[in-house]
């Protein structure tokens, strides 16, 4: 479901929950969380704001909400605090009488938009009379739960920045090629990172429906869907020249969404989990400036004290589509399942979360 689609089905937000305080919003979802018990369970990405996160049973990133999605089986109403192919996630590995809920319809991921099942359909076909079968596809789990079951059905599986290059060595076993979707930026850093060169590497635009590639196709190992994370494509190998200028002092860590380029300058690459482990490990007063999305930022500054935290790109915002979560969309989320009418339930279509969850069982099984 695109954006769009995502902005048209939302129910709007009941005015009673605009003219809430704060410690009206805060108090309430207290009660409701004592209320409902272990009927309840809330899913926090680390992206999500402050105000969302503290509410959290288990926060994580994409590879770990995955996990305890797939483990968890006491709770009847699953509210995920991320955005939309997380909750579609949850709502592929979780019991069908489990209820998955997303407190703003609102929250989607342009980076998923970028490959929609069309657009992937028939770039698989264009691809298979150049290369025969010789392709697996791979997808990040940022993508749309009708891409995860394409490459469930086409002997693929998901990948998460965690553990990518264990899923593309694995890929590599299966076939001579492999289609990687939807982010050019993690296929070519992981690619690189395993040995195989640029040259070797090519780009489908699924806009023009065209290989973008100088050479022998023959050649070609790894075919990277043109598509990129709007927030970590923000962080600039200038932005890298002039903290390098200003003060050589700090470290530099990102996360592989980031461009090639900005990765190849910088100290340090890695999941947010790593992010998160990395600078928990660092000695006290060093100095970190570390490329990924801002509320995690600001909160790992908040965290770690005996340590300069800042962002690489002084002028980033937070990603705008995990920040549309906020207190009163949880509120009214809760609300409406104590009230028995549950609103903004992600559900995913029988047949397609079939075949996506073969793609993840293919990924958690191997991590």
């Amino acid at each position: 479901m695109s954006l769009v689609e995502l902005m048209n089905t939302n129910q709007g937000l009941p005015e009673k929950y605009k003219q809430m305080t704060t410690e009206e919003m805060e108090n309430r979802i207290r009660e409701i969380k004592a209320e409902l018990g272990e009927r309840l369970f809330i899913p926090g990405h680390h992206y999500q704001r402050d105000e969302v996160i503290q509410f959290a049973d288990a926060s994580g990133d994409s590879l770990q909400l995955a996990q305890i999605s797939a483990k968890n089986s006491e709770a009847d109403y699953v509210v995920f605090c991320g955005v939309h192919f997380m909750a579609e996630t949850a709502d592929i590995l979780t019991d069908d009488r489990q209820v998955v809920v997303l407190p703003d319809m609102r929250a989607g991921c342009s980076m998923a938009d970028m490959a929609d099942i069309n657009q992937t359909e028939k770039a698989w076909k264009a691809l298979g009379s150049d290369f025969g079968d010789t392709i697996l596809p791979l997808t990040y789990v940022n993508s749309t739960a009708a891409i995860k079951a394409f490459c469930g059905r086409n002997g693929g599986a998901t990948v998460t920045s965690s553990n990518a290059k264990k899923m593309v060595q694995w890929a590599f076993t299966q076939k001579e090629r492999i289609l990687f979707l939807p982010d050019q930026h993690l296929g070519r850093n992981t690619a690189f990172d395993l040995g195989i060169p640029l040259e070797q590497m090519a780009v489908w635009d699924p806009i023009e429906e065209k290989l973008e590639y100088e050479g022998n196709i023959d050649d070609i190992k790894v075919i990277l869907w043109k598509g990129h994370c709007s927030v970590h494509e923000k962080f600039t190998v200038e932005n890298i020249r002039e903290l390098r200028e200003t003060d050589p002092e700090f470290q530099i860590i990102v996360h592989p969404e980031c461009t090639h380029e900005v990765v190849q300058l910088s100290d340090d690459a890695g999941s947010t989990h790593y992010i998160i482990e990395k600078l928990k490990a660092a000695p006290a007063n060093s100095k970190w400036a570390v490329g990924t999305e801002m509320n995690l930022v600001r909160r790992l500054g908040q965290v770690h004290t005996d340590k300069t935290v800042i962002s690489l790109n002084p002028n980033m915002c937070p990603c705008l589509t995990m920040n549309r979560i906020d207190l009163p969309h949880l509120l009214w989320s809760l609300e409406s399942i104590v009230e028995g009418k549950p609103v903004n339930q992600i559900k995913v279509d029988k047949d397609v979360a079939k075949d996506a969850l073969l793609a993840l069982e293919r990924m958690l099984e191997r991590v």
